[in-house]
C-alpha cells in the first residue's frame, strides 16, 4: 500500500542553534578569560557553546587559532588608532592624547579582547607574537612622549619611557573594574582619563573651556528642625 507523504513546510529538528565566526570568537574569550587560556580545552569550548568539538573545527583549526583571532582583534583596533588624522598631524602632546582617548575608546568597545591581551604571558607562540606587537604600539608612544618632550609641550623632567608605561598603566587597569553600563561610556571616560593624565604632562594648562567641567555638586542638606 503507498503511503502519501506528508504536506507543508519540513519540520525542523530540535536542537540548540548554529554558531557563525563571531559567536564562536565571542564564547571562546569570554571563557578564556574565566578559565584562562592554558586552563581551556576544547571540550570546555565545546560545553560552552553547547556544540561538539566537530562543530568547531568547521570555524577554525582549533584553540590557538581562536586566540590569534582574539588578540589581533584587540591589537589591530588599537594600532588603527595611531594611523588617525588625530594621531599623525598636530602637536604631539595632542597626538598622544588622541591615542590615550582612542585606547580608552578601544578598551571599552573590546573589553573582552584586550582584557585577555593584557593577560598574555607569552607561553605559546601566538603570546609572544601579540607581546611583540604591543612592544611596537608602547614605542609609538614612548616616542610621541620624546617628540613633545623636545618641543616643549611635556615636561622634560618626565622620563618618555616611564611616562608611556604609566600612562598605559591607568588606561590598562580599566579592565579590573570598569564595567560597561554602568555609570561612563566609552567618550566620557576617555575624557576623564586625559584630564588626569595630561594636565600633569603639559607644560602649558589647558584652557579652562577645553577642560572636562565637575558635576555640579549636590546642595547641602537642610538643617535638622530644632
Amino acid at each position: 500500500m503507498a503511503i502519501t507523504p506528508p504536506t507543508g513546510p519540513p519540520r525542523s529538528r530540535a536542537g540548540r542553534p548554529g554558531h557563525d565566526a563571531d559567536s564562536v570568537l565571542r564564547t571562546a574569550v569570554r571563557v578564556f578569560n574565566e578559565r584562562g587560556y592554558e586552563g581551556t580545552s576544547m571540550e570546555d569550548l565545546a560545553r560552552a557553546l553547547g556544540i561538539t568539538k566537530s562543530a568547531i573545527y568547521h570555524h577554525v583549526s582549533g584553540k590557538q587559532e581562536l586566540l590569534r583571532q582574539a588578540l589581533d582583534r584587540a591589537l589591530d583596533a588599537l594600532f588603527a588608532v595611531t594611523a588617525e588624522p588625530g594621531a599623525a598631524a598636530g602637536p604631539a602632546i595632542d597626538r598622544l592624547e588622541h591615542v590615550v582617548r582612542g585606547s580608552v575608546t578601544v578598551l571599552v568597545a573590546e573589553l573582552p579582547h584586550v582584557t585577555l591581551l593584557l593577560r598574555v604571558r607569552g607561553n605559546t607562540a601566538v603570546e609572544r607574537r601579540a607581546l611583540a606587537r604591543r612592544r611596537e604600539f608602547d614605542q609609538i608612544v614612548a616616542g610621541l612622549v620624546r617628540e613633545g618632550a623636545a618641543a616643549g609641550e611635556i615636561r622634560a623632567d618626565i622620563d618618555p619611557e616611564i611616562a608611556g608605561r604609566l600612562l598605559f598603566g591607568m588606561v590598562n587597569s580599566l579592565i579590573e573594574w570598569y564595567r560597561p553600563g554602568r555609570g561612563l561610556d566609552g567618550a566620557e571616560l576617555a575624557s576623564v582619563v586625559a584630564a588626569v593624565a595630561f594636565d600633569g604632562l603639559r607644560t602649558e594648562p589647558r584652557p579652562t573651556s577645553q577642560r572636562p567641567q565637575p558635576a555640579a555638586a549636590a546642595p547641602p542638606p537642610d538643617p535638622p528642625p530644632r
